[in-house]
Order: structure tokens, then C-alpha cells, then sequence
């Protein structure tokens, strides 16, 4: 009977707490601790930047390969917190909890197999792109810390998924915002050397980070040990055929999204090298600062995800809606608010890194032209959770795909051979017009199942 209560709890917000306020209550503080995590990514890089200019070029290109460890953990987080939500939706308390352990087991494995890839293929991954010494070393460096101490990485953000899928949006926010704050407070320490620490330049900000991970994992343990609605083993790991299947189906075509990312990095910097190293390093800055533009909105995804897979769960169709439309409306209007900020302010923004006359040259025609697809990309941002809440990761994923290696490289190639470095830019609004336009297909897929 006590189980039953705490289910209907539950309910009482996801299914019952008006789509508004609920949508407000869920997303606001998992928005805020993405705009500080954001706000970390900058200061990170502006910290790095002043020990030197090559030093923001090493963290640059380590970034498709932090993007990639980062993508199984989020992608895989984003499967667990899916299926939890939906069998709470469907009052399945106990397959919620074996998604729960199941989730955190496959963390494990990712993170063990990452430690790896940092240990033996960071120097040959960077390789690839440079045969600069100095700057082989600076990123290799940067890499195998944050790599092969990573756990801190792998089971923070499982506490903070599985934590958001049961309602809670406070306590992930205090773990993100904490482990940010922290990172922030000991960049400038380790790496310029203050308070008796030696000056490690890239590496103290590479152990930063990992320092942050750690305290914010630590956190997530303690705040998931307390949840009333789940209870995740942490040292017996286990996997339920059933429940890995769940959250393979959704979390794998996530893994595959955000991975491509690093794909799309890696790609996009042989492009821009060939036209001048500089280039590269404006993307690495792009990527840094439109963070806080993405993150907020990725921040009302994790919010959104719950109430539109929980409600699904319950075959509630007008709350689902209520809510997809009311995130739409949103995600739009703020992402052409920072589009507005690019277009007005690149210099004050590339000023934040003690950016050159050359890189600010660069820089300023960069943010202005990839800002213009801000607002396009908000729509299918939001139209993908809905795909993810519903167990069909799969659309996302094709999406994802499509925009980023079938339209936005051949284009970003094909532009600048034809037109120059200024019009590779112009490829990140022709990916968002295809990508808006397939994931409008699928969503009217999607309505079809809708039919209660």
C-alpha cells in the first residue's frame, strides 16, 4: 500500500498539476542549472584562453572527443529516464526500478570503456588533426584526465536523469549547478597555479573538471539514495534483459544523435583547417557560446520529457499536447533572442576569450551567419523529445543524421570550395530548414498513435 501512495503521488504532478505550471515547475530549475553549466563552458574556455591562445586551440580539438564520452552517458541517461517515466505512467513501480539499476550498469560499462579509448587512442585521435608537438601534447593531456577519471561524468548524470524522471528537478539542478560552481572556482587555481597549487595550465583545467564531476556525482548519490519513488543498488550492479532492451531502443538512437556530434566536429575542423587553423579554433568558441543559448532549451527537454512520456503512459492526450505547444512557444521565441544577441554583439562575445584582431575578423561574420538558424533548430529540438517520450528515439535520430552529416558537411564542403571560409557558415541554416521539415513528417507520424 505504501508503494501504491507514493505512485499516486506522483501522479498528483505529472498527471494532475495544470500543464503550465507543471511544465514551469519541472523545467525552470533543470533550465537553470544548464545556464550555469553553460556558463561554466565559457568560463572554462576564457580561463584557458589567457594562459595562452594555443592552449584554447588544444581544448577546441579535444572537444569531438569529449562530445563523444559525453553523448553515451547523456544519450543512455535519456533512455533511462524514458522508460521510468513511462512505467510510472503506467503505475509499473517495479519495472521502473529495474530500468533504474539497469541504467546505472550500462553507465558503468560506458565509463570503463572510455577510460580506455582516453589511455590509448587520445594521441593518435589528435594526430589526425595536427602535428604540432606542443599541440599534440596539450590536448592528449587534456583528454586522458578527463577520460580516464570519468566516472564522476557517467553516474552524475544518471542521478540526475533518473532523479528527473520520477518529478524531482531540484535536485539535479543543485547537482549540475554544484559540480559547475566547483569547476569554476578551482579552473583559475590549477590552472595559473594561486594558493600554493603549481600552474598545470590545460591539465589543471582538465582536472577541474574532473573535480567538479566527482563533488557533483557525490551529491547525486546522496539525493538518489533519499528518492522516495526509486532505489538503485550502487555497488550491485545488475542488468534486466527486458529493461536494457527499453532503454537501449530509446537511448541508443540518443547515443547515435549526440554522437554524431562529434562526427560533425571532427568534420567540420578538416574542413576549416584547410582554409586556416584560426578557423577551427572560432568553431571551438562558437560551440562554447552557444551553449547558452542550447542548454536552456536542452535543460526544458529534460523537464518536458517526463510529463509528455508519463502522460503518454497514461493515454492523456490533450495534457501532451498542452505541453508540447507550450514548449514550442517557448524554445522559439528564446532562441531567436539569441540570435538577435549574436547578430548584435559577436565582438563583446569573441572579447570574453582574449580573442586576436584576426580571430575576432573570423569570428564575428561566424556567429552571425550559424545564429540565423537558431530559431529553426528550437522547433525540432522540442518535436524530438516528444519522439523520445513516446519510445521512438529512432526519429530523433534519423533527424539528427540528416541535419548534421547528410546536409550540413557536404554543405558546409561544398560552400566554402565554391564561395570561400564565410559561406561554410550558411551550411548550419540550410541543415536546419531540412531538419525542421522531417521532423514535421515524423511528428504527424506520430499523431497517428495518439488516437486513445
Amino acid at each position: 500500500m505504501e508503494e501504491v501512495r507514493k505512485t499516486i503521488q506522483a501522479e498528483n504532478k505529472l498527471g494532475i498539476m495544470p500543464v503550465g505550471k507543471l511544465l514551469v515547475v519541472m523545467s525552470v530549475p533543470t533550465m537553470f542549472s544548464m545556464l550555469i553549466q553553460a556558463m561554466y563552458n565559457i568560463v572554462d574556455s576564457i580561463f584557458v584562453s589567457h594562459y595562452s591562445e594555443k592552449a584554447l586551440t588544444a581544448v577546441s580539438l579535444a572537444f569531438p572527443m569529449q562530445m563523444l564520452m559525453f553523448s553515451f552517458a547523456i544519450g543512455t541517461s535519456v533512455g533511462v529516464c524514458s522508460v521510468i517515466s513511462r512505467r510510472l505512467g503506467e503505475r509499473r513501480l517495479e519495472e521502473a526500478q529495474k530500468a533504474a539499476q539497469t541504467g546505472y550498469t550500462i553507465e558503468l560499462m560506458l565509463m570503463v570503456a572510455f577510460v580506455l579509448i582516453g589511455a590509448f587512442l587520445s594521441k593518435p585521435f589528435i594526430r589526425l588533426y595536427t602535428s604540432d608537438a606542443e599541440l599534440i601534447s596539450m590536448t592528449s593531456v587534456y583528454l586522458q584526465i578527463c577520460m580516464m577519471l570519468s566516472i564522476g561524468s557517467f553516474v552524475n548524470v544518471f542521478c540526475e536523469k533518473a532523479l528527473q524522471s520520477t518529478g524531482d528537478t531540484i535536485h539535479p539542478m543543485i547537482i549540475q549547478a554544484s559540480g559547475a560552481i566547483f569547476n569554476v572556482i578551482f579552473d583559475p587555481i590549477l590552472i595559473f597555479g594561486y594558493l600554493g597549487f603549481p600552474a598545470m595550465g590545460v591539465a589543471g583545467a582538465a582536472y577541474a573538471t574532473v573535480a567538479g564531476q566527482i563533488f557533483a556525482m557525490i551529491l547525486g548519490i546522496v539525493f538518489l539514495k533519499r528518492n522516495r519513488h526509486l532505489s538503485v543498488r550502487l555497488l550491485r550492479p545488475r542488468l534486466y534483459k527486458d529493461s536494457a532492451k527499453d532503454i537501449i531502443k530509446v537511448g541508443l538512437p540518443a547515443v547515435i544523435m549526440q554522437g554524431i556530434g562529434t562526427i560533425m566536429t571532427s568534420l567540420m575542423n578538416a574542413i576549416l583547417i584547410t582554409f586556416d587553423v584560426l578557423a577551427t579554433t572560432v568553431f571551438g568558441v562558437y560551440f562554447k557560446l552557444q551553449s547558452f543559448v542550447f542548454m536552456p532549451i536542452f535543460g526544458m527537454n529534460s523537464g518536458l520529457m517526463p510529463i509528455l512520456g508519463y502522460n503518454y503512459g497514461a493515454k492523456n492526450k490533450p495534457r501532451m499536447m498542452r505541453a508540447l505547444k507550450l514548449g514550442i512557444v517557448f524554445a522559439f521565441i528564446f532562441m531567436s533572442l539569441g540570435t538577435l544577441v549574436f547578430n548584435l554583439l559577436p565582438d563583446a562575445l569573441l572579447g570574453l576569450f582574449n580573442a586576436s584582431d584576426s580571430l575576432k575578423s573570423l569570428g564575428e561574420v561566424a556567429l552571425r551567419l550559424i545564429s540565423l538558424s537558431f530559431p529553426l533548430a528550437a522547433i525540432s529540438i522540442i518535436l524530438g523529445a516528444l519522439f523520445q517520450a513516446m519510445g521512438d528515439g529512432f526519429y530523433s535520430m534519423v533527424v539528427s543524421v540528416v541535419r548534421q552529416l547528410f546536409i550540413l558537411i557536404p554543405c558546409a564542403w561544398l560552400f566554402g570550395r565554391l564561395f570561400g571560409l564565410n559561406a561554410v557558415w550558411f551550411s548550419f541554416l540550410t541543415a536546419e530548414v531540412f531538419a525542421l521539415v522531417l521532423s514535421l513528417f515524423f511528428f504527424r507520424k506520430e499523431l497517428r498513435k495518439l488516437d486513445f
